[in-house]
C-alpha cells in the first residue's frame, strides 16, 4: 500500500512560460523546447510548459512510498514522467528567478516516477495553449480550494522506482 512521506507547498511565478523540478547537481540548461508535450525532461530535470497568461502557480509537491491512488479532481491535463534525480536533493526553477531550494524528503537518489497534474482558474485567463499553437484553452470547472486564487493549481507526486546502489 502507498504512503505519503512529505509534502510541500509553494507559489510559483513560471517564467519564458516554463516552470521546473530539478535536481540541485545538475546545471538547467541545454533543454530543447518540444511544442508537442506539457513536460519537458532531460536527466535530472523535469519542465511544464504553461500559458502565458499564468502569472503565479499553486504548487503541491508530494513524496510517496509507491505509485500513489489516482486523484478524482477535475484536472485540466495530466502527464507522467520518469525522471533522474542523481542525489534526491531537488529544487523548482524558472529562467527569471533561478533555482529555489525545497525542503522536502524524498527517500533516496535515484530513479523517479513523477505524476504531473493542473487545473486553471476560469475566472482568469483566456490562457491559450503552448502545445501546438497559440489556440484558447478550453477551461474546466476547478476546484476554487485548490487554487486559492492563483492561476493555476498543480500537483506534482513522485515515487522512487529505482535506487542506486
Amino acid at each position: 500500500m502507498s504512503r505519503i512521506l512529505d509534502t510541500h507547498e509553494m507559489v510559483v511565478s513560471p517564467s519564458y512560460r516554463l516552470f521546473g523540478l530539478m535536481d540541485m547537481s545538475i546545471e538547467p540548461y541545454g533543454l530543447d523546447p518540444d511544442d508537442t508535450h506539457w513536460l519537458l525532461s532531460v536527466p535530472g530535470l523535469v519542465y511544464l510548459q504553461v500559458p502565458s497568461a499564468v502569472i503565479e502557480s499553486a504548487v503541491r509537491l508530494e513524496s510517496w512510498s509507491s505509485k500513489p491512488p489516482e486523484s478524482h479532481a477535475n484536472w485540466f491535463g495530466r502527464e507522467e514522467v520518469e525522471v533522474e534525480l542523481p542525489t534526491g536533493e531537488i529544487g523548482i526553477h524558472t529562467i527569471d528567478g533561478g533555482v529555489q531550494d525545497i525542503p522536502l524528503i524524498l527517500p533516496s537518489a535515484g530513479l523517479y516516477e513523477m505524476r504531473w497534474q493542473w487545473m486553471f482558474n476560469g475566472d482568469r485567463g483566456p490562457f491559450l495553449s503552448p502545445i501546438g499553437g497559440a489556440r484558447a484553452l478550453p477551461v474546466p470547472p476547478g476546484q476554487e480550494r485548490e487554487l486559492k486564487g492563483k492561476d493555476q493549481y498543480c500537483l506534482v507526486q513522485m515515487w522512487r522506482t529505482l535506487a542506486y546502489t
